[in-house]
């Protein structure tokens, strides 16, 4: 059969991205420079696969398929259903979960949209909830604000009381959650942060929320991957409700999955579902779906547990080689794939550490320590395995970037001591020319290079600038 010809108008539709766009084309090679030549250390970050990268650029995101599967608000949707059927069997067997109690959500866009609408679904508005506070690790979602102003939606549209960690400790202060609670008397109770080195409490937390009728949550976005690879305790025995990302340890793209238990009688998973379309998000990222279900087949094999391993293995060794040189982190270690480092002993904030991490390409991000006043310029930095251990690097790598991150804290002392003055607009301008950073950045780029990378070919990367 013969195909007409394509109109003039329409022969952008059929060229290369480099050919139609350059500016753009331009922007993703220096990008995937940046990735290949550098130590990548945000925790909530990781490389993902070839084969999830290519399932989210494909014609599934031409396709509009607002509902659920064999209930579209749309024709033409008979291979979409059998996606995100499949991508619904995969999240459930990649946790080991009985379908017949739990069922799960694959169409939140993000972590943050999945969050809030699990809380549609759970309480009403101004109902009240309880979460691990964000100075003490917590997530903004999780009903985070301050003492003047409300941050988060899930503090605006519902009351909130946080809990906290102790200080002294860096663990969650159980004790005095309970006793909180009991003056708060929460409808919801969350656990999971974004910055908690420790193991959680599940059963502790089902006590609390059941003295009160509450709905217990998890948003297990952080730990997903380890929990899939047996690396982590699970909150599914515990929970009513479990929320995650895909983009982290699960090493998939970025969106948002919604568990939920089908069994206990009090339509959950109606209430979910319709939280999440038609009240929250429209028709769902069908290319991201695809996505998701390559990454949710490659977190059930055996393959991923030796992975999960490795990044609790890595991390581990990162905080012995920092304890080693003779810093201080929140809860003096870790069990999952963070670190949290207190940088207030060696008079520094997390900010300037991250500023000079960035200028030898180490990216890492400041983060707030139990007891900080302010985020902007908060006492520390969070440090995550997950991104490196995908790089296949091991512990004794680790020792060496354990080294680098020990160099960076020396030159931000030198030079903060040499600009007599403790305000950031001082010490970036004293980095220019600062020769220690030239040659560690020359280090480390050589050091990054020497390690696989996943998801594309790092010799064929045609970058416009240089490293």
């Amino acid at each position: 059969m013969s195909v007409k010809p394509t109109d003039s108008w329409n022969t952008c539709l059929n060229t290369t991205l480099k050919e139609e766009d350059k500016e753009v084309y331009n922007i993703v090679q220096n990008e995937m420079l940046r990735q290949w030549s550098g130590l990548e250390l945000i925790a909530s970050e990781n490389f993902t696969s070839q084969a999830v990268i290519e399932a989210n650029g494909t014609a599934l995101t031409n396709k509009y398929s607002e509902g659920l599967p064999g209930a579209r608000y749309y024709g033409g949707n008979e291979h979409i259903d059998e996606l995100e059927v499949l991508c619904q069997k995969r999240a459930l067997a990649a946790f080991g979960l009985n379908p017949e109690q739990w069922g799960v959500n694959v169409q939140p866009y993000s972590g943050s949209t999945a969050n809030f609408a699990a809380l549609t679904a759970l309480i009403q508005p101004q109902d009240r909830l309880m979460g691990l506070d964000l100075p003490s690790g917590g997530h903004l979602t999780h009903g985070y604000q301050t003492a003047k102003k409300k941050i988060s939606a899930s503090s605006i549209y519902f009351a909130s009381m946080p809990y906290q960690v102790d200080p002294a400790t860096g663990l969650i202060d159980y004790k005095r959650l309970e006793e909180n609670a009991a003056l708060f008397r929460p409808k919801l109770m969350i656990c999971g942060a974004s910055a908690y080195p420790a193991e959680w409490e599940y059963d502790t937390m089902r006590k609390v929320a059941d003295q009160h009728g509450a709905y217990l949550m998890c948003d297990m976005a952080h730990i997903s991957g380890l929990i899939a690879g047996q690396e982590a305790a699970s909150p599914f025995d515990f929970c009513d409700i479990v929320t995650t990302t895909t983009h982290k340890t699960l090493r998939g793209p970025r969106a948002g999955l919604i568990f939920f238990r089908r069994d206990k009688g009090d339509g959950l998973e109606t209430r979910v579902n319709q939280a999440v379309f038609p009240s929250c998000q429209g028709g769902p990222h069908n290319n991201t779906i695809a996505a998701i279900a390559v990454a949710l087949k490659q977190a059930g094999s055996p393959e991923f547990k030796q992975y999960a391993q490795q990044v609790r293995a890595n991390a581990k060794q990162l905080a012995d080689t920092l304890t080693g040189y003779g810093y201080r982190l929140s809860t003096g270690t870790t069990v999952n794939h963070l670190v949290l480092w207190d940088l207030k002993p060696q008079g520094l904030t997390g900010s300037k550490v991250e500023r000079i991490c960035d200028m030898v390409h180490i990216t890492i991000n400041k983060n707030s320590i139990a007891g900080d006043k302010s985020a902007v310029t908060p006492g520390g930095v969070r440090l995550g395995s997950s991104a490196l251990t995908s790089r296949s690097l091991k512990e004794e790598d680790f020792v060496k970037v354990g080294e680098y991150l020990h160099r960076v804290v020396q030159i931000a002392q030198k030079v903060q001591t040499a600009c007599g003055s403790k305000m950031m607009k001082d010490f970036v301008a004293a980095l220019d020319g600062n020769e220690e950073i030239a040659q560690l950045k020359t280090e480390v780029v050589e050091f990054a290079r020497s390690f696989p990378m996943p998801g594309f070919d790092p010799t064929k990367i045609e970058p416009t600038v240089s490293i």
